[in-house]
Order: C-alpha cells, then structure tokens, then sequence
C-alpha cells in the first residue's frame, strides 16, 4: 500500500515532489502517460486559504479582543 499526504487548497492539491514522482512512476507501470509541469506561483486565493486552513493564525481568533487600537500606529 501506498500512502499519498496532500494539502488541498481549493480545486487543487499539494503533495510532497517525491510522492508525485512515486504517483507517477505507479502510473507508468499500467499505461503510458504524460505530465504536464506549470511551474506558477500558487494564486493568492490559494495562499490565503492555506494560511486560513493552516491555523498559524488561529492565536488571533483565540485572543478574544482587539490587541492593537489606533494609539498603536500613531508616531512616538
């Protein structure tokens, strides 16, 4: 058995290369295939998603009140 780990963002996956290319190698033992490689930046949707879905920034949320006010941007 062959376990795959990916990060969905959106209609789309991120997985580690070196299990794409195991995917891949899989693949080629049944049929001839061809890969396609777009070497795009991920969209900004999918970055703010990720970040969302992460939960680095869940302290935020926890945090229960707002931590800066005006004052806070104001010169010295």
């Amino acid at each position: 058995m062959t376990t795959i780990h990916v990060q969905r963002v959106g209609d789309k996956a991120i997985l580690p290369q070196s299990e794409f290319e195991r995917l891949v190698e899989l693949a080629r033992q049944y049929e001839e295939i061809a890969v396609q490689m777009h070497e795009d930046d991920v969209p900004t949707l999918g970055i703010m998603r990720l970040a969302e879905q992460g939960g680095a920034f869940d302290f935020w949320r926890e945090a229960g009140e707002d931590i800066y006010s005006a004052a806070d941007g104001e010169p010295v």
